[in-house]
């Protein structure tokens, strides 16, 4: 069984910082991409950044894009996002997602983390 556990979240101003972190565990699970993902109180949930795992590539939602970066550990299994210059409009839930080798689709979810940025 794979799981994913994040860390990090939590309530800061409007132009601070935080750094999330997810960890996959599981036996023989190996990982095509990881993402994250956020969801605000009365909207969809949508795209924030993802890592290819093999080579490293990055990909980002305008909205994050040069404030956001993802980083690894491969030996760990986890990927952070880091999260610069943040603004109200960032409050959300924050999840992080794999896509497991053999999946088209982001297959394995974390249990989402609270992030609060206040004005």
């Amino acid at each position: 069984q794979v799981q994913l556990v994040e860390s990090g979240g939590g309530l800061v101003q409007a132009g601070g910082s935080l750094r999330l972190s997810c960890t996959a565990s599981g036996r023989t699970f190996s990982a095509v991409a990881m993402g994250w993902f956020r969801q605000a109180p009365g909207k969809e949930r949508e795209f924030v950044g993802s890592m290819r795992w093999a080579g490293g590539t990055t990909y980002y939602a305008d909205s994050v894009k040069d404030r956001f970066t993802i980083s690894r550990d491969k030996v760990k299994m986890t990927v952070h996002l880091q999260m610069n210059s943040l603004k109200p409009e960032d409050t959300a839930v924050y999840y992080c997602a794999a896509q497991q080798v053999g999946s088209q689709n982001y297959n394995h979810w974390g249990q989402g983390t609270q992030v609060t940025v206040s004005s």
